[in-house]
């Protein structure tokens, strides 16, 4: 059974990713295969196994990106659809891919789940430094989620005016483009110092959530593992 669907991976033009602007970024649809898709959808780790993560400070003033998050871990009790899919996102095509998106190799993936309920937002924010970027895979479809709830992670673009340790509000940016996020589709970005992101306010049924699961891509130089050694590890990226 495969989970990525290699035709559509090998045809993203990094070129044009890293030349999109604001920041380089690209929300293609099928990068999972149909049936892999299918079966992570009817099979996704249930909401009781995830810490609750509400109400915590973020620097620069920010408003709190209330949600339920669960990093992956090897002992988790995963599907086994879960744990193929992880298994190909380890393997060498995907870490082939992320290395010709962004141009270089010496990377740390790190793997999390976040559900999101009623009311909740993710601020507008640039991700910390330590990050290259992220692939974001959305788990929501027609059969549990209407477009009309929000959840669409939004590209936000200031032309320079804000610093990355700022708090602007989301009617402030000059532009804002909303990546699909229902069905099959994910969005691939790489952090840049103005790389400004968020998502708004969910207004959902108080029984349902925005499935995200994401692929955070860190530097994983010797510098880099240097540095972690002496981080204070931080919950949810």
């Amino acid at each position: 059974m495969k989970y990525i669907n290699e035709s559509v991976m090998k045809g993203l033009d990094a070129a044009a990713f890293q030349g999109r602007r604001p920041y380089p970024w690209l929300n293609p649809e099928g990068f999972l295969t149909t049936d892999g898709f299918g079966r992570l959808v009817e099979s996704l780790p249930p909401p009781e196994l995830f810490d609750k993560r509400f109400g915590e400070q973020r620097k620069h003033g920010q408003a709190p990106h209330d949600r339920l998050a669960l990093e992956f871990r090897p002992d988790l009790p995963l599907s086994q659809p879960w744990r193929e899919f992880i298994d190909e996102l380890r393997g060498a095509a995907y870490r082939g891919f992320l290395e010709r998106m962004f141009g270089r190799g010496a990377l740390r993936l790190i793997l999390h789940w976040h559900y999101t309920p009623n009311g909740c937002s993710v601020s507008p924010h640039c991700d910390a430094r330590r990050k290259l970027g992220s692939h974001i895979f959305y788990f929501n479809t027609e059969k549990d989620w209407q477009a009309d709830w929000g959840g669409e992670t939004l590209i936000l673009d200031d032309h320079g005016r804000f610093q990355a340790d700022s708090a602007p509000k989301f009617e402030e940016f000059d532009s804002v483009m909303p990546a699909k996020a229902m069905g099959n589709s994910s969005l691939l970005f790489m952090r840049r110092e103005r790389s400004w992101h968020g998502v708004k306010e969910i207004h959902c049924p108080p029984d349902r959530l925005r499935k995200v699961f994401i692929v955070v891509i860190e530097d994983w130089d010797l510098k880099a593992r240097v540095k972690s050694l002496f981080r204070e590890k931080k919950h949810g990226y």
